[in-house]
C-alpha cells in the first residue's frame, strides 16, 4: 500500500490497530488507516510493530515516527518528524 503522501513534516497520522491478527498489514478503509499486527499487546510489542509497519508504508525511517497518543489504546496517533 502506498500512503507515502501522508508523510509530511509534523503530520499527525491516526490509525486503528488490531493486535493478534492473522497477518501484518496496513490498509486504508472507509477513510481510516488500519494497521493489523500479529503480536500481542504486551510490553509495547504491538506498538513497536505498528511503528515499523507504518514507517515502511509511509517510506520513512521508524525513528521518524513518534507515538503521541494511544499508548494502551487501539486508536493511536503518530507524528512524522524529519
Amino acid at each position: 500500500m502506498n500512503i507515502a503522501h501522508l508523510a509530511m513534516e509534523a503530520a499527525e497520522i491516526k490509525v486503528r490497530v488490531t493486535p493478534k491478527a492473522s497477518s501484518n498489514a496496513v490498509e486504508a478503509r472507509d477513510g481510516q488507516l488500519r494497521v493489523y499486527v500479529t503480536c500481542v499487546p504486551e510490553g509495547g510489542k504491538a506498538n513497536a510493530e505498528v511503528q515499523k509497519l507504518l514507517a515502511k508504508a509511509l517510506g520513512v525511517a521508524k525513528s521518524n515516527l513518534t507515538l503521541i497518543r494511544g499508548q494502551t489504546s487501539r486508536d493511536k496517533v503518530f507524528r512524522v518528524n524529519f
